[in-house]
């Protein structure tokens, strides 16, 4: 086995290591706030990424997302922490409650693209709206993805994406 292999191996044990003390601890958060909700574990990329799910009516499992997000971003950093805390290592996970960020992905993809194009059409530049850090990671994906560029700027929580040409 090479240095590289061996690398990535231990990345993605550390990475699915990083998702099993998530789930452990969302579990224990389900249980007490006594919620319904199945935890699947994944890596994507270079990060582990946890959802919890449910097979029936989801209403109970929005309570955890809140509005525009609010409580799955603070649910994500106590999980983040809860992983820091047991690994000694500053954890990138994600957690997604309910979909709510695999819809939000579709969404801000399509922006992307779309201002993309707009910026293709134009030749000026697109500022977009301010967003969370992960709404704007996903933007940055969808323009690179279109062969084009895109930097953030401003100070949160009013930090955007702008869409270069």
């Amino acid at each position: 086995m090479t240095d590289t292999t061996a690398e990535g191996t231990d990345t993605l044990t550390r990475l699915e290591q990083e998702g099993e003390i998530a789930a452990d601890y969302l579990e224990g958060l389900l249980d007490i706030a006594d919620l319904d909700g199945d935890i699947d574990m994944d890596v994507e990329g270079d990060r582990a990424a946890v959802s919890i799910i449910s097979d029936g009516d989801s209403r109970d499992l929005q309570k955890l997302v809140g509005r525009d997000g609010e409580v799955l971003e603070a649910l994500q950093e106590l999980t983040r922490l809860a992983v820091h805390r047991e690994t000694g290592d500053r954890s990138r996970l994600m957690l997604d409650i309910a979909g709510y960020r695999a819809r939000k992905r579709e969404e801000l993809s399509a922006l992307g693209t779309k201002a993309a194009k707009e910026v293709q059409r134009t030749g000026e530049p697109v500022k977009l709206k301010p967003m969370t850090p992960f709404e704007r990671k996903v933007v940055h994906d969808a323009v690179a993805a279109a062969g084009l560029r895109s930097e953030s700027e401003g100070e949160e929580p009013q930090r955007c994406v702008v869409v270069l040409p």
